[in-house]
């Protein structure tokens, strides 16, 4: 019998839980990405934890944000260990987080997220009356053999690299107005910012700026590279497109894909083969821009809602 329980803070011994559980679904499904030192994921940080177990064992997990997205909408990570699947386990966590989070109250307060659209979570989705709300494509290319041009920078405009304890809240500021309408990115802020320049994978020398010569940011490209891992982009190191934003009042005028070509040349220049990111399913404009730099669409991540 599945035993379901909340809890507002994990213990020591149940993030370890956790993490091994993380761990078994990241060697099946390649999700989710765990950090190298031993920490939770972010996602996975703050908010409330539901933890199952039968006979002792923890066998599915879901963490739910209940600052929720930039439209207050509650959003849930819910993993089933590999071994453990097909037995109703995500049916009743499910319906645990529909009852915390008050769906029934307010059908539109809640989103599930599926990495990698698995097919499992279509079936629980739809039995737990959820429908396809949004889908966050991956996009990937292959470096060519000569590499990416140099950017071409409007008039005016300078590139440079990102300097820690200096830039964030000027570059926290271009994100917001840049992202005001997305989900996620645009509630950004500086201390997020400076608690990922401690993480691992964090390079100053691969966030580039943009700026007009009196100083004024205009725009930024941050970039990211992941390691290897074998059930992703063929177990091959990948650099990533990380976030482009550009200012409202800059755009149009070639910044946005000057400032994509200026982290493309850097990721191919570590000696990077691949290139992913990650872009709105419904964002047209952009799906465009990435497509004629060479990009297909290679993977996508799928939330439900009510």
């Amino acid at each position: 019998m599945l035993n379901a329980v909340w809890s507002d803070e994990l213990s020591e011994s149940e993030t370890a839980e956790v993490l091994e559980l993380l761990t078994a679904a990241n060697e099946v499904d390649g999700r989710p990405e765990l950090p190298s030192n031993g920490a939770l994921p972010g996602e996975f940080t703050g908010g409330a934890h539901l933890l199952a177990r039968v006979d002792g064992d923890l066998v599915a997990y879901a963490h739910l944000d209940l600052d929720g997205d930039s439209f207050g909408r509650k959003v849930v990570e819910l993993i089933v260990r590999p071994d453990r699947r097909r037995r109703g386990h995500g049916g009743e966590l499910t319906e645990a987080l529909v009852t915390r989070a008050g769906v029934r109250e307010n059908p539109d307060t809640l989103r599930v997220w599926s990495h990698g659209d698995h097919p499992g979570a279509a079936k629980l989705a739809e039995r737990a009356g959820f429908t396809r709300a949004r889908e966050l494509l991956v996009m990937h290319v292959d470096v060519p053999p000569e590499g990416w041009p140099e950017p071409a920078l409007p008039d005016g405009v300078r590139l440079r690299t990102f300097v820690p304890g200096q830039d964030e809240e000027a570059m926290v500021a271009v994100n917001a107005r840049a992202f005001d309408w997305h989900p996620e990115q645009g509630a950004l802020t500086v201390d997020e910012v400076r608690e990922t320049e401690d993480e691992d994978w964090f390079d100053p020398a691969g966030f580039f700026l943009a700026e007009k010569t009196d100083g004024t940011l205009l725009g930024f490209h941050w970039t990211k590279v992941h390691p290897p891992n074998p059930r992703r982009f063929g177990g091959e190191p990948a650099g990533e497109v990380y976030v482009v934003g550009v200012d409202p009042g800059a755009q149009g005028g070639g910044l946005g894909k000057a400032l994509t070509t200026a982290g493309l040349k850097y990721l191919a220049d570590r000696g990077l083969s691949q290139v992913i990111l990650y872009v709105e399913g419904d964002n047209a404009a952009a799906v465009a821009v990435y497509e004629r730099l060479g990009f297909v669409r290679s993977e996508v991540d799928v939330q439900y809602g009510r």
